[in-house]
């Protein structure tokens, strides 16, 4: 029989670490005497990150008396006491490689169910003085798992837990556990895991992720986006064929290679990442493939904005029969295959990558559903204008639907564009899309954001989206400050190999002052995204455009190929980071 030894709570506090704030509940103390265990959490007990813990599915975190041991002997600690891990019950007894997801239990006046394992984290890390925890907790399969409250009730410290119920499939939390986060991932582990209506619903599109990957193709779906891997290393020289101006200030260019050869396929939305010479370096930017991904050569559209250094360049220096060094395509904000509707949006230059969706969807006569929205100035900023239309005949099922902000003198409304104005909620609702159309949508950040919040009401299947630029980092519990443009790290510069952080337009020397290229990045503030800081969660993966990197500590998992986890990398010669 398993016994609750203590109940542990604690309400979030900020914590200095590494010259930052951290936001955490990580810090549980056992309380005496009977705690009432609600649906969301105990009384008294708090989560400083909700987008990791806490919630319906994570109302209590467990943790073994035996796995105290096991850490104790392991890491030679003898000041491990409950709640060090940040559990709400510690436990004697329900082993990991035991308690199954979906099984249900008695504790005291409660009714519990097993929902998920314990997410990576760094601040398991960060309470106990051992960043490397969250990598060790999966490596030793020992993570803990989380409950939900079927029914609440009062808890103490020496209840009995009595199991009421085996969940179905009898898959165990360390199992999952590995199937998730080590290499591996059985298809056949994660159907199982998907007839369990217990799981919670994250770990449920994991799965689902996982079974999606194609065989062979390396990377972890279940953690970070993945694609085929790129078709050349680094970057390659390719030649200019063409020239084409689409309004004032957009220009297509296209690209082949010297030979003559047909290029390697593109996906329908995928970016290419050139490299241009500067007068104080290179440029890096990185341009949509905005032609037919069945064509043997590639065609990128660019904006020349008006303080843009890499637009300005090619406007004034490349001509037909330039050369000019060119990254594989690279992306997963690519059409996913199917039958179902498909609605297609974006604003000025955000056209291009959906652009080269309705080339592909037009190449295929394809009969599915197809909404093409676009949002311009007018008729001289909108670019594509009558390619757009000419693909769109060729679609039985199509859909049309332009916004411009500010209609010019001469444009004319239901021959130039649909709606004056910008594009609102109720334009979208007129739409009137299926419930399962997949959304594509680009262009600049607020609209992207503002269009992704109103679809998302209207209760669309999935929405896929590109922004410009470096994305939004992510950076659990830390409190925010305000954004600084990036820029070189405090100090004397480093005097190591070169990084470019392609999104963010800057490339700075190494300095081994730092351990690793996440934390590099941010001290150039260079937007990231981070979870465990150890190699597991995969959050922090990003797209390696050239370059070699060594691992300290190894990944629990790889990445994809032509990726490059980079919370425990560090470079080994010049590097071009999709940043």
């Amino acid at each position: 029989m398993a016994t609750l030894l203590s109940v542990n709570v604690g309400l979030p506090k900020d914590v200095a670490w590494r010259g930052r704030t951290v936001h955490t509940g990580v810090w549980k103390q056992p309380v005496d005497g009977p705690v009432l265990l609600r649906r969301l959490n105990l009384d008294g007990d708090g989560q400083g990150d909700l987008a990791g813990h806490g919630g319906e599915q994570r109302a209590v975190l467990v943790y073994q008396l035996d796995s105290y041991r096991h850490w104790q002997r392991e890491l030679g600690r003898d000041d491990l006491t409950p709640g060090n891990f940040g559990e709400n019950f510690t436990v004697d007894g329900l082993p990991d490689d035991e308690v199954c997801i979906g099984d249900r239990y008695r504790v005291g006046e409660a009714v519990v169910e097993v929902t998920q394992p314990r997410v990576t984290c760094y601040r398991v890390g960060l309470r106990m003085n051992e960043p490397r925890l969250a990598a060790l907790l999966v490596a030793h399969r020992r993570p803990g798992f989380y409950l939900r409250v079927l029914t609440e009730g009062l808890v103490r410290a020496g209840d009995e837990i009595v199991k009421l119920a085996t969940g179905p499939e009898a898959l165990t939390v360390a199992e999952i556990d590995a199937l998730l986060y080590l290499p591996g991932h059985p298809r056949d582990g994660a159907e199982r895991a998907l007839r369990v209506p217990a799981l919670s619903p994250g770990w449920q599109a994991s799965m689902r992720e996982l079974l999606a990957q194609p065989d062979g193709q390396q990377g972890n779906p279940g953690l970070a986006a993945t694609g085929a891997p790129p078709a050349w290393p680094g970057f390659r020289p390719l030649t200019v064929t063409a020239v084409d101006a689409e309004t004032r200030d957009v220009l297509s260019l296209r690209l082949a290679a010297a030979d003559g050869a047909p290029l390697p396929g593109a996906l329908p939305g995928q970016f290419l990442t050139l490299r241009l010479p500067a007068p104080d370096g290179l440029l890096i930017r990185s341009y949509s493939l905005s032609g037919s991904p069945g064509d043997p050569s590639y065609r990128i559209s660019v904006k020349v904005e008006p303080h843009g250094a890499a637009g300005a360049y090619l406007r004034a220096n490349v001509r037909p029969g330039t050369t000019v060094e060119v990254a594989a395509p690279r992306g997963t904000f690519t059409l996913d295959p199917g039958d179902g509707p498909v609605l297609l949006l974006s604003a000025g230059i955000g056209a291009t990558p959906v652009l080269a969706m309705l080339h592909a969807l037009a190449e295929q006569e394809s009969t599915r559903e197809v909404w093409w929205v676009h949002c311009a100035r007018d008729s001289s900023e909108h670019a594509f204008a009558a390619e757009s239309r000419a693909l769109l005949e060729r679609l039985p099922r199509a859909h049309v639907h332009i916004c411009y902000s500010r209609p010019g003198p001469d444009d004319v409304a239901g021959r130039d564009f649909t709606t004056s104005g910008r594009l609102t909620a109720a334009v979208l609702r007129e739409l009137r899309l299926p419930a399962e159309t997949a959304a594509y949508l680009c262009g600049p950040a607020a609209f992207t954001q503002q269009a992704t919040a109103e679809l998302g009401e209207l209760g669309l299947a999935a929405l896929h989206s590109e922004l410009f630029g470096a994305g939004p980092g992510i950076t659990p519990g830390i409190a925010a400050t305000p954004g600084r443009p990036p820029h070189p790290p405090e100090g004397e510069p480093g005097t190591g190999p070169a990084v470019a952080f392609a999104r963010s337009g800057l490339t700075v020397p190494w300095s081994p002052a730092y351990g690793s290229l996440l934390e590099f990045a941010e001290a150039c503030d260079v937007p990231v995204r981070w979870s465990c800081r150890t190699g597991v969660c995969h959050t922090c993966e990003s797209g390696l455009l050239s370059g070699q990197v060594a691992y300290d500590p190894e990944p629990v998992d790889a990445p994809a190929d032509g990726n490059v986890l980079i919370c425990s990398a560090c470079p080994l010669a010049e590097v071009t980071l999709d940043l």
